[in-house]
C-alpha cells in the first residue's frame, strides 16, 4: 500500500496519510505526492471538496527525522529542504480554491499540526492531542504554524503553544477555535464524509466564489471586497446551479438542488 493515498468518490477527494507503523510522519516523497494530490484535485471538475486525514491512531506527527539522516546539512540545505519541498504544500493548499476539510484522528505534532492548520475546517476526534512542538528541539516552527495559528487563536494564544510545545486535548482546541467539533473517535470519518457531501451537494462555483471573497477579504480593504464580491455575484448568477437554485427557491422548494 501507498504511503500516501488518494481517491475521488461523490465528488470527494481524500488524501490519506497512510503510515500507521509511523505515526503517519511523513518523508519527502510524500510531501511531493501531497502537493501533487491538492494541484490535482484542484484541477479536476469532479472534485467539489477535499479531504485530509490520516490511517490508525494518528493524524500526522510531522517529518519523519530518520529519511533526514544521511543528509548533507548546511543552512541552505535546510532552507532549500523547506522551501522547495516541504512548502510546496502550503503553496498548494492555498490555491485550492474548492473546501479543504481535515479529519485530526489521534496526535498532530509540529509539521502535522501545521499541515492540518492549512485546511479550512478542522474536526477532531476526542483522543485527538495537538502539540507544534518544535520548541522542544530547539527549533522554530518550519511548516507554517506562525502563519497559521495566531490567524485562529489570536497572537496570545498561538505564542503559548509555540513557546512552550504543550499539548492541547481536542476540547482544548475546540475552545481555542484550532477545531470546529470535536466527536467520538468511532464516528470522525463518518461525521466528516457527512459534512463534505454537504458541502459536495451545494452548488460549486458559489462555493469557491465565498472560499475566495473570505480569504481576499481578510487581505485586504472593504471597497477592495466589496468590488470583488459584486464580480463574483454577477458571475454565479449566471450560471445553471444559481438558476436552478433561485428557482427552487422562489417556489418554495427546499434540498432541490442537484449537483451535475
Amino acid at each position: 500500500m501507498a504511503d500516501l493515498e488518494y481517491a475521488v468518490a461523490n465528488h470527494i477527494a481524500t488524501i490519506r496519510l497512510n503510515r500507521p507503523e509511523k505515526k503517519n510522519s511523513f518523508t519527502l516523497e510524500m510531501v511531493d505526492q501531497w502537493a501533487e494530490a491538492l494541484l490535482r484535485a484542484e484541477v479536476d471538475d469532479d472534485v467539489r471538496v477535499v479531504v485530509l486525514t490520516g490511517s490508525g491512531d494518528s493524524f500526522c506527527t510531522g517529518v519523519d527525522l530518520g529519511v533526514l539522516d544521511d543528509r548533507e546539512r548546511t543552512p541552505l540545505s535546510e532552507k532549500n529542504l523547506l522551501a522547495k519541498r516541504v512548502h510546496h504544500v502550503a503553496h498548494a493548499a492555498e490555491a485550492l480554491s474548492k473546501p479543504y476539510l481535515a479529519a485530526i484522528n489521534g496526535f498532530a505534532i509540529g509539521a502535522g499540526m501545521d499541515m492540518a492548520l492549512m485546511a479550512d475546517i478542522r474536526f477532531a476526534g476526542s483522543s485527538a492531542r495537538l502539540s507544534e512542538g518544535y520548541i522542544r528541539a530547539g527549533l522554530v516552527p518550519g511548516d507554517g504554524g506562525c502563519f497559521y495559528l495566531p490567524r485562529i487563536t489570536g497572537t496570545a494564544s498561538a505564542l503559548r503553544l509555540l513557546w512552550t510545545g504543550e499539548f492541547i486535548d481536542a476540547l482544548g482546541a475546540l475552545e481555542l477555535g484550532i477545531v470546529s467539533e470535536v466527536c467520538a473517535d468511532s464516528e470522525l470519518d463518518h461525521r466528516v464524509s457527512t459534512f463534505a457531501h454537504t458541502l459536495a451537494s451545494q452548488p460549486p462555483v458559489a462555493v469557491q466564489m465565498i472560499k475566495r471573497a473570505v480569504y481576499s477579504g481578510a487581505r485586504t480593504d472593504l471597497r477592495t471586497a466589496l468590488d470583488l464580491i459584486s464580480s463574483h455575484f454577477a458571475v454565479v448568477t449566471s450560471t445553471a446551479d444559481a438558476q436552478e437554485a433561485m428557482a427552487a427557491f422562489k417556489e418554495r422548494r427546499q434540498g432541490t438542488f442537484v449537483g451535475k
